[in-house]
């Protein structure tokens, strides 16, 4: 199953490095794709994923999910 959200602030590959390293730690999570130049960005996991929680690590990382 995989989820996709809109990410705002990324600027560059430190940028992806940090929100994928903070969504990966997400129970659930088995993968993690960034499109930088979209801010697209594509979650994956076995079952269904807790959205809230993505958010929240998207937030930690130090950006903001502009659509879910």
């Amino acid at each position: 199953m995989t989820t996709t959200y809109t990410v705002k602030g990324m600027t560059c590959g430190h940028c992806v490095s940090s929100v994928t390293e903070e969504v990966s730690e997400v129970p659930g999570v088995t993968g993690v794709e960034i499109d930088l130049a979209t801010g697209l960005m594509t979650v994956a996991g076995e079952g269904p994923l807790d959205s809230a929680a993505i958010v929240a690590a998207v937030k930690e990382a130090g950006y903001e999910v502009v659509d879910e």
